[in-house]
C-alpha cells in the first residue's frame, strides 16, 4: 500500500512528466477554460492563453516546455496559417489584391516608422538591435482568426486584406530578420542575396505549379478514400513548412502557401474542410495558445523599472502602430469604424513571427534580456486586446451583414429552403449531393431530402427497404459536413408523378435532377418523363451531368435568355451559380445581352455577392453554337431554359438541354428551370369560363406521338 502511494505522490510531482497525464490535463483546460470564461463575455482563447501562464513553467511549474509540447504547439500555428490560407476568398482577394498590398505596407512601415525612434533615442539600444526591435511590431499572428471564422465572416473584405497583409509584412519582415543576422555575422555579400533568391523561387513553383497538379491527380483517382484526403493535406502542410524554413523563411509562410495552393481544391462546404477545422479548433489551435502562455514570464516586472519601462514601451508602441496602420486603411477605403476595428483586432495579436524574432536576435546577441522579457509580456496583453477587439467587431458586422441582407429575405422566399434530390441512377448521386450542400443555405433548418420512387407492384415494400439501404450511405457523407440529410421512399405508378408530389408535401424550394438517359420508344410515345416533372412542378429545378469532381472546374460559363431576369425564380438561381463559384473560387463568364447584365449588377450589388464575373455579350439565340468559341473544357456549362408561357421562354430552348449533350460532351453541364410562382399552389379553382389549355396540350402530345412514330420508321428505312 505504502508503494503505492509513493508512486501516485512521484506521477503527480511537478512538472509533471507522465505523458498521458499530461494530455489529459491539456484536453480538460481545452474543454473548461472557453465555458468558464463564456459566461464572463470573455473570448475563449484568452482563457487558453491565461492557462498556459498558470500551468506554465513560470506560473505554477505543472508542466514545462519539452518537445511533446512544442510540436503539438507548432503543429497548431502551423494550422491557423493553413486554415488563414484555405479560407482566403480567391476571387475577392484578387479583386482586392492591391488593397492587400497596401494594408502590407502600411501594417509594415508604420510601426516600423514608429518604433525605430522609440528604441533607438528613447530606450538608447544601437541600430541592429533598434531595427530589429523595430520590424518586430510589424508582424502579427493571427491569433484571434478563429473568432472571426467561427462567426462565419472570415470572407468580409477587412478580414481578406488582412490576411492578405498578414502574409506580406510578415515576409517582409523574416526577410530582414535574416539580413540582420547575415549583416551582424558579417556575411552579407552577393552570395547571400543570390541564394536567398533562387530558394524562394524555387519553393513558390513548387507550391504554385507542381502541389496544385499533384493534388488534382490525388483528389480524382482517390474520390472514395475520403480519409486519404486528409492525410495527404497534412503532409502537403508539413511539407511546405519544411520547404520555407530551407528556403530561408519562416515555416509559417509556408504553412500559409499550403493553404493558398490547395484553396480552389478544397471548397469551404466540403466534407474535407469541415475535418481539417474541427481537428484544429478542437485540439491543435488551442495547444498552441496554451503554448503561449506557457512562454510568459509575468516575474519580470519585479526585476527592477528598467524591465517594466521596456515592457510597457513596447507594448504601447505595437498597439499603436498597428491601430494607426488600421486608421490609415480605414481612410483611404471608406471602411466603417467596425472594419477599422476588425483590421486591428486581427493584426495586433503578437505570437509566433514575433517570438521567432526576438529568440533568433537574443541567440545572437544582438537584443538583451529587457527586450525578450519585454517582448514576452507584450505578447501576453497585445492577445488579450486583439481577442477582445476582433470579437466586438466581429459580432458588430454580423449584425450589419443581417441588416444588410433583410430586404433580400423580405424579397425572396427561400431563407428555409428545402431541397429535393430525386434519384433514379444511384451512381450519380453522390456528385448531386455535394452539389446541393455547397448551394444550400446554411441558416436553412430543413434538412437535403433524398427521394426515390418504387413501382406500385407486388415487390414494392421490399423494393422500398433495398432503396432506403442503399441511400443510408449518403447520409453518412452529407454528415460529414453538417448537413442534414432525409431520405425519403414512396410508392408511385408513375415516377414523375411521385416526384411532383413530394415535392409538393414537403414544400421543396428547388429540384436537382440528374441528367437523363436516353430515351426509349414508350418514353418518347408517352412523354419525356423529364418534361412530365418539369410540366408538374413549378420549382427551381437543376439538371445536372457532372463530367469530373466539381472542384476541378475552372469556370462557370453561364449562358441566360433575354428577360430572364423578369422570371420569379431569378434571384434565387442566381445567388445559387454565385454561391457555387465563391465555394470552388472559380470566376463565372456571363453570356447575356446588355439588359440582363445590368439586372445581374444590380443583384450583385443587392445581395452583396463576391463573384467574380466576366462578360460575353450574346444576342444571336438562332445560333446558339456559336457560343463554343466561349467554353472552355475545363468550364461547368450552365444553360438557363424557361418553361412553356414564361417570360423568357422561346422555341429555341426546348431542343437546347439535347443538343448541348451532343455538341458539349466533354463539359459539365447544368439546365436550369426558373421558378414559376413565388407562392405555393394556389387552392383549386372552379369557374365556369372553358380554356383553351387542354386542347393545346392534346394538340401538343399528339405531336410528340407522331415524331416518336416518324423517327422509328426513319430508323427501319435507313436499316
Amino acid at each position: 500500500m505504502t508503494d503505492f502511494f509513493k508512486h501516485l505522490i512521484h506521477e503527480f510531482e511537478l512538472p509533471l512528466g507522465n505523458p498521458v497525464l499530461i494530455f489529459s490535463l491539456i484536453l480538460l483546460i481545452i474543454l473548461l477554460s472557453p465555458i468558464l470564461l463564456r459566461k464572463l463575455n470573455i473570448p475563449g482563447i484568452i482563457g487558453l492563453i491565461i492557462s498556459g501562464v498558470v500551468i506554465g513553467p513560470f506560473g505554477l511549474n505543472i508542466l514545462e516546455k519539452n518537445s511533446a509540447v512544442d510540436l503539438f504547439s507548432t503543429i497548431g500555428l502551423l494550422y491557423i496559417m493553413f486554415i488563414a490560407g484555405l479560407e482566403l476568398d480567391m476571387n475577392q482577394f484578387k479583386a482586392n489584391r492591391n488593397k492587400s498590398i497596401l494594408f502590407g505596407f502600411f501594417t509594415f512601415i508604420i510601426p516600423l516608422s514608429i518604433g525605430f525612434p522609440v528604441c533607438y533615442y528613447f530606450l538608447d539600444y544601437g541600430l541592429n538591435a533598434s531595427l530589429l526591435t523595430a520590424s518586430m511590431f510589424a508582424t502579427h499572428t493571427l491569433v484571434a482568426y478563429p473568432i472571426v471564422s467561427k462567426l462565419g465572416i472570415s470572407k468580409n473584405q477587412a478580414v481578406a486584406i488582412t490576411v492578405g497583409g498578414t502574409i506580406l509584412t510578415d515576409t517582409a519582415v523574416l526577410i530582414i530578420l535574416a539580413i540582420i543576422v547575415g549583416n551582424n555575422a558579417g556575411n552579407l555579400n552577393q552570395e547571400f542575396w543570390i541564394k536567398l533568391g533562387v530558394s524562394l523561387a524555387i519553393f513558390s513553383a513548387i507550391m504554385f505549379l507542381v502541389i496544385p497538379k499533384i493534388a488534382k491527380w490525388f483528389f480524382s483517382r482517390l474520390e472514395s478514400e475520403k480519409h486519404s484526403h486528409y492525410i495527404f493535406v497534412l503532409a502537403v502542410v508539413f511539407f511546405a513548412a519544411f520547404l520555407a524554413e530551407v528556403a530561408g523563411v519562416e515555416p509559417i509562410i509556408g504553412a500559409f502557401v499550403a493553404g493558398l495552393a490547395l484553396n480552389k481544391l478544397i471548397p469551404h462546404s466540403s466534407a474535407l474542410m469541415n475535418r481539417i477545422e474541427f481537428i484544429g479548433n478542437s485540439l491543435f489551435i488551442p495547444f498552441f495558445l496554451i503554448s503561449v502562455g506557457m512562454i510568459v514570464d509575468i516575474s519580470v516586472i519585479t526585476k527592477g523599472p528598467e524591465a517594466i519601462i521596456v515592457a510597457v514601451t513596447l507594448t504601447v508602441v505595437a498597439l499603436f502602430g498597428k491601430w494607426f496602420a488600421a486608421l490609415f486603411t480605414q481612410l483611404v477605403f471608406r471602411y466603417s469604424t467596425a472594419q477599422r476595428q476588425l483590421i486591428f483586432g486581427l493584426s495586433s495579436s503578437h505570437a509566433a513571427a514575433t517570438l521567432a524574432i526576438i529568440l533568433v536576435g537574443y541567440k545572437a546577441e544582438i537584443l538583451d534580456e529587457n527586450i525578450l522579457n519585454g517582448t514576452i509580456i507584450l505578447i501576453l496583453i497585445t492577445c488579450i486586446v486583439a481577442s477582445f477587439a476582433t470579437e466586438k467587431a466581429a459580432k458588430i458586422i454580423v449584425i450589419e451583414m443581417e441588416d444588410d441582407h433583410s430586404e433580400l429575405k423580405k424579397s425572396s422566399e427561400f431563407t428555409n429552403e428545402h431541397i429535393l434530390i430525386p434519384i433514379a441512377n444511384i451512381e450519380s448521386i453522390e456528385k448531386l449531393l455535394e452539389f446541393s450542400i455547397f448551394i444550400k443555405d446554411k441558416k436553412s433548418a430543413n434538412p437535403v431530402s433524398i427521394l426515390s420512387v418504387v413501382s406500385n407492384n407486388d415487390e414494392a415494400e421490399v423494393n422500398i427497404l433495398r432503396a432506403r439501404s442503399k441511400l443510408e450511405a449518403f447520409v453518412k457523407q452529407a454528415s460529414a459536413s453538417e448537413t442534414k440529410v432525409n431520405i425519403i421512399t414512396t410508392i408511385d405508378h408513375n415516377r414523375a408523378g411521385g416526384i411532383s408530389r413530394i415535392s409538393r408535401e414537403i414544400m421543396a424550394d428547388i429540384i436537382i435532377l440528374g441528367w437523363p438517359q436516353k430515351a426509349g420508344l414508350i418514353d418518347k410515345l408517352i412523354g419525356e418523363k423529364v418534361d412530365s416533372i418539369l410540366d408538374n412542378t413549378d420549382k427551381t429545378t437543376f439538371i445536372c451531368h457532372f463530367e469530373k469532381p466539381l472542384v476541378l472546374h475552372k469556370r462557370i460559363s453561364l449562358v441566360i435568355p433575354p428577360l430572364a431576369e423578369h422570371e420569379n425564380g431569378f434571384e434565387q438561381w442566381f445567388i445559387k451559380m454565385a454561391k457555387l463559384a465563391q465555394e470552388l473560387s472559380i470566376p463565372i463568364l456571363l453570356c447575356c445581352n446588355e439588359t440582363t447584365q445590368n439586372s445581374v449588377n444590380k443583384l450583385m450589388k443587392k445581395a452583396r455577392l463576391t463573384a467574380l464575373i466576366t462578360y460575353y455579350f450574346f444576342e444571336d439565340w438562332d445560333d446558339f453554337f456559336i457560343i463554343s468559341k466561349a467554353i472552355n473544357p475545363d468550364d461547368l456549362l450552365v444553360l438557363v431554359c424557361a418553361r412553356k408561357g414564361a417570360a423568357s421562354h422561346m422555341n429555341v430552348l426546348e431542343n437546347l438541354p439535347s443538343k448541348l449533350e451532343k455538341h458539349f460532351e466533354k463539359n459539365s453541364r447544368i439546365v436550369i428551370y426558373p421558378q414559376q410562382f413565388n407562392l405555393p399552389y394556389s387552392t383549386e379553382r372552379f369557374e365556369d369560363n372553358i380554356t383553351p389549355e387542354p386542347l393545346r396540350k392534346g394538340i401538343e402530345a399528339a405531336q410528340k406521338i407522331g415524331r416518336g412514330i416518324g423517327s422509328v420508321f426513319k430508323k427501319d428505312d435507313q436499316e
